[in-house]
């Protein structure tokens, strides 16, 4: 059984019509994560079709992400999705990297925008923030990745009883690679398109993720 994690935070423009596609191209378990939003993404995502799940505030994409987890952990999912709310990542490269978690018999996809040559990124995004956030991903992890806060990741159950995730907030993509390491679960890189229409996080928000990430690693 595939549940598939759609963490949301303010998202009422994209999030029924990502619903919509993850239906359409069969799944049938789609779970929303309404992070505390202020606007109607929870009532889109249910108009859709969706299970959805309410924080009362907004704590974090981390914190989503685990809400999300635990639920499908508790109704039998054997694989879990992990795939955002805004309309950048397409529905159609699931189905593909599932076959590939089962044909390897791995623990975890990884999603991963350099495989092929279908994603269009901001200059400095990829040649300024995407190369420091790999250093930075490589010295706390110790995994070498092509990608790194990639949104998209597929998890086997194995891989969904071991991996906790504490990070509220953005840094959870560094604490999820960190714990692939600790817990040897196999894994691979995987090609998938993003679609960009803002610039997303900037340099500010990459140096939130790492001041989180360093915050969690070093108080905890």
């Amino acid at each position: 059984m595939v549940f598939i994690i759609v963490p949301a935070y303010n998202e009422e423009e994209a999030i029924g019509r990502v619903v919509r596609d993850l239906f359409q191209q069969g799944f049938q378990n789609v779970v929303v994560i309404d992070d505390g939003s202020i606007d109607e993404t929870g009532a889109l995502a249910r108009s859709a079709g969706a299970t959805v799940l309410r924080h009362s505030i907004n704590r974090g994409q981390g914190a989503a992400l685990q809400t999300g987890n635990q639920y499908a952990l508790e109704s039998g999912a054997e694989i879990v999705v992990h795939f955002d709310g805004d309309g950048q990542l397409n529905a159609k490269d699931i189905a593909l990297a599932i076959n590939r978690l089962n044909t390897e018999k791995l623990d975890i996809i990884l999603g991963s925008r350099f495989l092929d040559s279908r994603t269009h990124m901001p200059w400095s995004k990829r040649h300024i923030l995407l190369p420091i956030s790999r250093w930075i991903n490589f010295v706390f992890t110790g995994l070498q990745l092509s990608d790194v806060h990639n949104g998209f990741r597929i998890l086997s159950r194995s891989a969904l009883k071991a991996i906790v995730i504490t990070q509220d907030g953005m840094a959870h993509n560094t604490e999820i690679v960190a714990q692939i390491k600790i817990h040897n679960l196999t894994f691979a890189e995987h090609p998938v398109e993003v679609r960009y229409y803002e610039y997303g996080q900037g340099v500010r928000g990459g140096l939130k993720i790492l001041s989180d990430f360093l915050f969690g690693h070093f108080v905890n």
